[in-house]
């Protein structure tokens, strides 16, 4: 089917544009924020240990069935399921699965936006010395009033989706690409930096330690299951990113060798976030295990009263709005991909309809934290019930679909004919992966986040 198919969106130039682009879209928040976070909440090295077995089990078989998916449809991922279904003699309705991950990106972005809009201001905050040998309850209370002021969230937010639509309506080759080859290099090196300076903070050996040296005793069946849902959702499977993004992947590149890349970048980056963070916290007196607060609270005490704390905090932040960028721009791609497929729009015309719709459900969360806080729906604040549905019901279900289609819906022949080059029993450890292992994984997953397990 896909021997002379092209995309009409165009495609990477190079496998390496493809690897800066997906791990671009993987690498976000979550590596910098909430791993730290959640790996202090859960003991340290054995978490780490749990989430890499996880990582290779669950996250790179998925990730290679969502690439072959795409690269076989090379569309979005709508119309590539439509085209997928009808050539395996499927069900007509696996084209909901496209629809699930294109609503999913969507819904994602409208609230990722406003909290990427944080760092930004927070970019500023270093910068302008609002950090300087501030207390904790003043740089509390910072944060406090800053959240609090539904015109200053609703101005980042607005300047990071205008910054978004911008590089998306650029297209595949001058926008995406050309964004991810600078943000990803970046990236990497502020974090290095950051490293290097964690090494001379005074806590390196004790962060190294906590993040590295396993105690099991500290692991519970909950930490096993964080383990599994972060290393998925860290790999941004199940909303059409990697879908979309394979759609552009040309013919002869290894999908097995390329995932594999992608992860360990992705990972790279958390493990590298984690060694810069913790010794800061640990040279200041934090607590590893303060929660999502580390990052916007925690974070900032040390920055503020520790030297060279200008320098670096200003860096860090820079470092964050970096990495929501590179994973924004992936999220609203399949809405763009369909609208230019379907609707016969322009790429700009996409870019701003997607846009406008996008900030508008943004005001939600922006609202949630202020003026509309006492708005709840199910006993969740609009932001709070968005990242449920997202994080904790779609991205599970479309992953497990994924799978399942992938590993039994597809004809193998089709399925080696996307994996190849391969060695036989490198396809058939994928197949058995993503037939038996990932899906019960991610189904286990799924179980807790809605409360039976």
């Amino acid at each position: 089917m896909t021997e002379t198919k092209k995309s009409i969106h165009g495609e990477w130039s190079s496998r390496f544009a493809f690897i800066l682009a997906a791990t671009g879209s993987a690498v976000g928040l979550g590596n910098i924020w909430k791993f730290p976070y959640i790996t202090g909440e859960n003991g340290g090295g054995a978490f780490v240990i749990i989430y890499l077995v996880c990582i290779l089990a669950i996250g790179i078989p998925i990730m290679m069935a969502e690439t072959l998916m795409g690269r076989r449809g090379r569309q979005s991922p709508i119309n590539t399921m439509k085209d997928l279904a009808k050539e395996a003699g499927a069900d007509e309705n696996w084209h909901l699965l496209g629809w699930l991950g294109v609503i999913a990106g969507f819904l994602i972005l409208s609230y990722y936006s406003v909290i990427a809009g944080w760092a930004g201001a927070y970019v500023l905050k270093s910068v302008t010395g609002s950090f300087f040998d501030g207390s904790a309850a003043e740089i509390k209370s910072l944060f406090d009033s800053f959240i609090a002021s539904p015109l200053q969230l609703m101005f980042w937010h607005t300047l990071f989706m205008a910054v978004t639509m911008y590089v998306v309506s650029q297209g595949v080759k001058g926008g995406i690409e050309r964004a991810v080859r600078f943000l990803m290099p970046s990236l990497f090196f502020i974090l290095i930096l950051m490293v290097g300076y964690a090494m001379s903070s005074g806590g390196y050996e004790q962060g190294l330690e906590f993040l590295f040296y396993p105690d099991f005793s500290e692991v519970t069946g909950e930490s096993v299951l964080t383990a599994m849902g972060h290393a998925f959702f860290t790999l941004s499977l199940g909303m059409g990113a990697i879908m979309v993004y394979g759609s552009y992947l040309p013919k002869g590149i290894s999908i097995g060798k390329t995932a594999i890349l992608i992860a360990g970048a992705d990972t790279a980056v958390a493990l590298l976030a984690g060694i810069a963070i913790f010794p800061i916290v640990f040279a200041n007196g934090l607590e590893p295990s303060s929660g999502p607060g580390l990052l916007f609270q925690s974070l900032p005490i040390a920055f503020g009263n520790m030297g060279g704390g200008f320098i670096f905090g200003t860096l860090f932040f820079i470092l964050l709005v970096f990495a929501a960028l590179s994973s924004s721009i992936s999220l609203i791609e399949p809405a763009v991909a369909w609208l230019v497929e379907n609707r016969n729009m322009s790429r700009e015309m996409a870019c701003l309809w997607s846009g406008v719709i996008t900030w508008l459900v943004g005001l939600g969360t922006v609202f949630s934290f202020n003026i509309g806080s006492e708005f709840k729906i199910f006993d969740k604040t609009i932001f709070d019930l968005l990242d449920y549905l997202t994080a904790n019901l779609m991205l599970p279900i479309g992953g497990f679909c994924i799978a399942v289609f992938a590993g039994w819906i597809m004809k193998a022949e089709h399925t080696r004919e996307e994996l190849a080059p391969s060695a036989a029993w490198h396809y058939a450890l994928w197949k058995f992966l993503v037939c038996f292992v990932s899906p019960a994984a991610v189904f286990f997953v799924f179980l807790n986040v809605i409360g039976i397990l």
